[in-house]
């Protein structure tokens, strides 16, 4: 099992659906998710935090075609349109990559709010630091050593799931912290699962737990079987969330996103597989999804022109993601720097306008519930004040 440790459950407890946990290996599936308080109820807000790991090229998701620095930067750019798709326009300056279709949709439901120039307060191009201090949400590097959503979670007893082998500095310091992986374990024979199932048919507890994780592995090995890992994983996400009595917010990685070198093809692939991964937690979120707020979020940018290589270097300012059922989409957000050389940071990056903590504060303060007081004091310690024009009325 891949589970947290520290968080101290009974195996019994463990083995409740009703209000504790699901905590079931079987062959092909690991199971260690905490079940939260919730109440079950369609209106419950979930979060959904996915963090692209090895820092995503923002101007190549969201690139700044009316700028006029723009084709300067990219000279290449029109070629990799004409070989990948033509961007699909947000409004006169900015549009999506071409592979970022669901996105598209959901901007023009108005459900996605795209945030450009972000950062976190790191200055430096260091993805080890990078990842330490966006997870922790400090100011500085290892100044934290917990995570800003396992704080937030602990100031309300929630609970969450991070779909990952261990869990992520993110989710340190909650106890309602777990971890779930599907496991390479072997496959056993079908025999042996129906014997077990009828031995543990007469538990009021196991007996319907036992139930439930062989129909979650089923759907889960069937997506990997198709190859497509991040998609399987979010779609297993949505299901966490939206079982009742399941948690409350789930964390996702998605890895592969630097790329110093023959970016264009990669970045195609990359974006392909976010698109269809978001697109897979809507569905399986079914009637959660209303109320459910997904951040997407990367530790820094890249540089603003292209390398020697075909890629792009560690840069600065990138690009963030906010959807879902009640965020006021349909909106770039951003305090737009430029992309002429005397604009850019140290000449070589966009500059960053937007601390990413302006996002993340009305994210945990309208999904978790997340008092001001305790986000300026135990959370986010020293960030800057949060949107307050990111939800419907």
């Amino acid at each position: 099992m891949s589970a947290h440790p520290s968080n101290g459950w009974s195996r019994r407890s463990l083995l409740s659906l009703g209000g504790a946990a699901l905590a079931l290996q079987l062959p092909g599936v690991s199971l260690a998710l905490a079940a939260g308080n919730a109440s079950g109820r369609a209106d419950d807000p979930r979060l959904v935090v996915i963090f692209l790991r090895g820092a995503m090229d923002g101007l190549a998701a969201v690139p700044p075609v009316g700028d006029p620095g723009w084709k300067t930067l990219r000279p290449q750019a029109d070629a990799d349109f004409e070989r990948y798709g033509q961007p699909l326009a947000l409004d006169g300056t900015f549009a999506l990559h071409a592979k970022l279709p669901t996105l598209h949709r959901w901007y023009g439901e108005k459900q996605l709010v795209v945030a450009h120039a972000v950062a976190s307060p790191y200055r430096e191009r260091s993805h080890f630091d990078a990842q330490q201090l966006l997870e922790s949400g400090g100011n500085r590097a290892f100044e934290l050593q917990t995570g800003w959503l396992g704080r937030a979670m602990e100031t309300r007893s929630q609970q969450g799931v991070a779909l990952s082998p261990a869990l992520p500095l993110a989710l340190r310091g909650a106890t309602g912290a777990s971890s779930w992986a599907p496991s390479n374990q072997p496959e056993v024979a079908p025999d042996l699962l129906e014997r077990l199932a009828m031995l543990y048919k007469q538990d009021a507890q196991l007996g319907p737990t036992f139930a439930k994780a062989r129909e979650q592995r089923s759907g889960v090995m069937a997506d990997a079987n198709e190859g497509a890992n991040f998609m399987a994983l979010a779609r297993q996400a949505g299901r966490f969330l939206a079982a009742d009595g399941g948690p409350q917010i789930a964390w996702l990685d998605s890895n592969g996103w630097d790329t110093h070198s023959a970016q264009a093809a990669r970045l195609a692939r990359q974006f392909e597989s976010l698109d269809n991964g978001l697109a897979a937690l809507r569905e399986s979120l079914g009637a959660r999804w209303a109320n459910t707020a997904v951040l997407v979020v990367s530790e820094f940018g890249r540089s603003a022109a292209m390398n020697g290589s075909g890629g792009t270097d560690h840069g600065t300012a990138g690009v963030a993601f906010l959807a879902g059922g009640r965020v006021a989409g349909g909106r770039v957000l951003t305090d737009w720097p430029g992309l002429a050389t005397a604009q850019l940071h140290e000449a070589r990056d966009l500059r960053p306008t937007t601390d990413v903590r302006t996002l993340i504060k009305p994210v945990l303060q309208h999904q978790l519930g997340t008092a001001t007081a305790q986000l300026d004091r135990d959370v986010l310690p020293g960030s800057p004040r949060g949107r307050n024009d990111l939800w419907l009325a």
